[in-house]
Protein backbone atom coordinates (compact mmCIF):
# COMPACT_ATOMS: atom_id res chain seq x y z
CA UNK A 1 0.00 0.00 0.00
CA UNK A 2 1.47 3.25 -0.93
CA UNK A 3 2.32 5.48 1.86
CA UNK A 4 0.45 8.83 1.60
CA UNK A 5 2.92 11.78 1.22
CA UNK A 6 2.10 15.10 2.24
CA UNK A 7 1.42 16.18 -1.18
CA UNK A 8 -1.51 14.42 -1.22
CA UNK A 9 -3.02 16.16 1.85
CA UNK A 10 -5.81 18.65 1.02
CA UNK A 11 -5.10 21.02 3.80
CA UNK A 12 -1.97 21.75 1.66
CA UNK A 13 -3.86 22.05 -1.72
CA UNK A 14 -4.40 26.37 -2.30
CA UNK A 15 -7.87 26.70 -2.99
CA UNK A 16 -8.92 29.87 -4.28
CA UNK A 17 -11.75 31.75 -1.94
CA UNK A 18 -12.63 33.37 -4.60
CA UNK A 19 -13.55 32.77 -8.25
CA UNK A 20 -14.69 35.18 -10.89
CA UNK A 21 -16.81 35.05 -14.01
CA UNK A 22 -17.88 37.47 -16.35
CA UNK A 23 -21.15 37.99 -14.63
CA UNK A 24 -20.62 36.20 -11.25
CA UNK A 25 -18.29 36.21 -7.99
CA UNK A 26 -18.00 33.32 -6.21
CA UNK A 27 -16.90 33.93 -2.49
CA UNK A 28 -16.18 31.26 -0.01
CA UNK A 29 -18.16 31.90 3.39
CA UNK A 30 -17.37 33.57 5.66
CA UNK A 31 -18.32 35.02 9.01
CA UNK A 32 -20.81 38.13 9.39
CA UNK A 33 -22.92 37.00 6.12
CA UNK A 34 -25.50 36.11 8.14
CA UNK A 35 -28.57 38.81 7.09
CA UNK A 36 -27.18 38.86 3.38
CA UNK A 37 -27.71 34.64 3.30
CA UNK A 38 -30.64 34.77 5.22
CA UNK A 39 -32.32 36.95 2.95
CA UNK A 40 -31.30 34.83 -0.08
CA UNK A 41 -32.71 31.82 1.44
CA UNK A 42 -36.05 32.94 2.00
CA UNK A 43 -36.38 34.50 -0.92
CA UNK A 44 -35.47 30.99 -2.62
CA UNK A 45 -36.67 28.57 -0.07
CA UNK A 46 -40.29 28.27 -2.45
CA UNK A 47 -38.43 27.07 -5.53
CA UNK A 48 -36.36 24.73 -3.75
CA UNK A 49 -38.43 22.94 -1.33
CA UNK A 50 -39.50 19.87 -4.05
CA UNK A 51 -35.31 18.92 -4.24
CA UNK A 52 -33.66 20.96 -0.85
CA UNK A 53 -34.31 19.17 2.47
CA UNK A 54 -32.95 22.43 4.06
CA UNK A 55 -35.19 24.67 1.91
CA UNK A 56 -38.08 23.42 4.37
CA UNK A 57 -36.63 25.27 7.41
CA UNK A 58 -36.86 28.77 8.38
CA UNK A 59 -33.93 30.19 9.57
CA UNK A 60 -33.25 32.66 11.30
CA UNK A 61 -30.77 34.99 10.81
CA UNK A 62 -28.51 33.62 13.82
CA UNK A 63 -28.71 30.28 12.52
CA UNK A 64 -28.00 31.46 8.83
CA UNK A 65 -24.86 33.04 10.18
CA UNK A 66 -24.04 29.96 11.91
CA UNK A 67 -24.63 27.75 9.34
CA UNK A 68 -21.95 30.43 7.24
CA UNK A 69 -19.44 30.14 9.83
CA UNK A 70 -19.70 26.16 9.72
CA UNK A 71 -19.42 26.32 5.91
CA UNK A 72 -16.45 28.44 6.50
CA UNK A 73 -14.90 25.94 8.76
CA UNK A 74 -15.34 22.77 6.51
CA UNK A 75 -13.68 25.15 3.60
CA UNK A 76 -10.71 25.29 5.25
CA UNK A 77 -11.07 21.78 6.51
CA UNK A 78 -11.27 20.84 3.01
CA UNK A 79 -14.40 18.63 3.57
CA UNK A 80 -16.91 20.93 1.41
CA UNK A 81 -15.94 23.72 -1.01
CA UNK A 82 -18.79 25.85 -0.88
CA UNK A 83 -19.16 29.38 -2.14
CA UNK A 84 -21.49 32.18 -2.52
CA UNK A 85 -22.77 33.42 -5.80
CA UNK A 86 -22.95 37.36 -5.67
CA UNK A 87 -23.94 39.38 -8.93
CA UNK A 88 -20.59 41.22 -10.21
CA UNK A 89 -20.25 44.70 -10.05
CA UNK A 90 -19.19 46.63 -12.85
CA UNK A 91 -16.11 48.08 -11.14
CA UNK A 92 -15.64 44.48 -9.39
CA UNK A 93 -17.20 44.70 -6.66
CA UNK A 94 -19.36 42.22 -5.08
CA UNK A 95 -23.24 43.15 -5.36
CA UNK A 96 -26.31 40.84 -4.44
CA UNK A 97 -25.76 37.85 -2.87
CA UNK A 98 -27.70 35.43 -4.94
CA UNK A 99 -27.26 31.29 -4.38
CA UNK A 100 -24.93 29.23 -3.84
CA UNK A 101 -22.45 26.43 -5.46
CA UNK A 102 -19.75 24.27 -4.46
CA UNK A 103 -17.80 20.80 -4.44
CA UNK A 104 -19.06 18.33 -2.18
CA UNK A 105 -18.67 14.67 -1.56
CA UNK A 106 -14.55 14.90 -2.22
CA UNK A 107 -12.77 11.85 -2.77
CA UNK A 108 -9.76 13.53 -2.99
CA UNK A 109 -7.82 9.93 -3.49
CA UNK A 110 -9.17 9.66 -6.14
CA UNK A 111 -9.83 13.56 -7.15
CA UNK A 112 -13.76 12.86 -7.50
CA UNK A 113 -15.95 15.88 -6.96
CA UNK A 114 -19.49 16.61 -6.98
CA UNK A 115 -21.00 19.70 -8.10
CA UNK A 116 -24.20 21.11 -6.50
CA UNK A 117 -25.66 24.67 -7.01
CA UNK A 118 -29.10 26.66 -6.25
CA UNK A 119 -30.11 30.22 -7.22
CA UNK A 120 -32.79 32.56 -6.53
CA UNK A 121 -36.07 32.52 -8.88
CA UNK A 122 -35.42 35.87 -9.79
CA UNK A 123 -32.30 35.10 -11.16
CA UNK A 124 -33.25 32.25 -12.92
CA UNK A 125 -33.26 31.81 -17.06
CA UNK A 126 -30.32 33.43 -17.38
CA UNK A 127 -27.69 31.00 -17.34
CA UNK A 128 -25.65 32.66 -14.31
CA UNK A 129 -25.95 29.20 -13.02
CA UNK A 130 -24.35 27.44 -15.89
CA UNK A 131 -21.26 30.11 -15.50
CA UNK A 132 -20.75 29.36 -11.71
CA UNK A 133 -20.76 25.57 -13.03
CA UNK A 134 -17.98 26.04 -15.32
CA UNK A 135 -15.88 28.11 -12.96
CA UNK A 136 -16.22 25.31 -10.49
CA UNK A 137 -14.91 22.49 -13.51
CA UNK A 138 -12.37 24.88 -13.98
CA UNK A 139 -11.14 24.80 -10.39
CA UNK A 140 -11.45 21.09 -10.26
CA UNK A 141 -9.55 20.05 -12.99
CA UNK A 142 -6.95 22.98 -12.62
CA UNK A 143 -5.84 23.51 -8.96
CA UNK A 144 -8.00 20.24 -7.73
CA UNK A 145 -6.42 17.71 -10.55
CA UNK A 146 -9.25 16.16 -10.80
CA UNK A 147 -9.72 12.70 -12.67
CA UNK A 148 -13.97 13.08 -12.35
CA UNK A 149 -15.95 15.54 -11.93
CA UNK A 150 -19.94 14.76 -11.41
CA UNK A 151 -23.29 16.40 -10.96
CA UNK A 152 -26.12 14.05 -9.46
CA UNK A 153 -30.03 15.17 -9.31
CA UNK A 154 -33.32 13.90 -8.64
CA UNK A 155 -34.58 12.17 -12.22
CA UNK A 156 -37.29 15.11 -12.24
CA UNK A 157 -35.39 18.01 -11.82
CA UNK A 158 -35.06 19.38 -14.83
CA UNK A 159 -33.70 23.07 -14.73
CA UNK A 160 -30.62 20.79 -12.76
CA UNK A 161 -30.36 18.22 -15.81
CA UNK A 162 -30.40 20.71 -18.33
CA UNK A 163 -27.45 23.28 -16.42
CA UNK A 164 -25.15 19.32 -16.50
CA UNK A 165 -26.18 19.31 -20.28
CA UNK A 166 -25.49 22.59 -21.34
CA UNK A 167 -21.70 22.62 -19.53
CA UNK A 168 -21.00 19.14 -21.78
CA UNK A 169 -21.61 16.45 -18.38
CA UNK A 170 -22.40 13.11 -19.79
CA UNK A 171 -25.17 11.26 -18.66
CA UNK A 172 -23.81 7.93 -17.81
CA UNK A 173 -27.11 6.73 -16.41
CA UNK A 174 -30.02 6.96 -14.12
CA UNK A 175 -29.78 4.92 -10.63
CA UNK A 176 -33.36 3.40 -9.90
CA UNK A 177 -34.61 4.21 -6.60
CA UNK A 178 -31.10 5.45 -5.60
CA UNK A 179 -32.12 7.98 -3.32
CA UNK A 180 -34.82 9.27 -1.13
CA UNK A 181 -36.77 12.88 -2.22
CA UNK A 182 -37.63 15.60 0.28
CA UNK A 183 -41.10 13.65 1.44
CA UNK A 184 -38.77 10.33 2.29
CA UNK A 185 -39.87 8.72 -1.34
CA UNK A 186 -37.61 6.58 -3.14
CA UNK A 187 -36.90 8.67 -6.47
CA UNK A 188 -34.62 7.56 -9.41
CA UNK A 189 -30.88 9.67 -9.74
CA UNK A 190 -29.12 11.20 -12.66
CA UNK A 191 -25.56 10.46 -12.77
CA UNK A 192 -23.88 13.11 -14.81
CA UNK A 193 -19.97 12.92 -15.17
CA UNK A 194 -17.17 14.83 -16.70
CA UNK A 195 -13.21 13.29 -17.04
CA UNK A 196 -11.48 16.32 -18.62
CA UNK A 197 -11.66 19.87 -18.72
CA UNK A 198 -11.96 19.47 -22.78
CA UNK A 199 -15.37 18.33 -22.31
CA UNK A 200 -16.54 21.53 -20.34
CA UNK A 201 -19.18 23.25 -23.62
CA UNK A 202 -19.00 27.06 -23.55
CA UNK A 203 -15.68 28.09 -22.83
Amino acid sequence: MRAKSTADDPLLIDVPERLETPRLLLLAPRAGMGVALNRTVLEARESLKPWMPWAHETPSVEQSEAIARRMQAQFLQREHLAYYLHEREPDGRAGALIGGAGLHTLDWQVRRYEIGYWLTPTRAGRGLVTEAVAALVRLGFGPLRARRMEIRTDARNAASRAVAERCGFTLEGVLRRDALDVRGEPCDSCVYAMTSLDELTGR
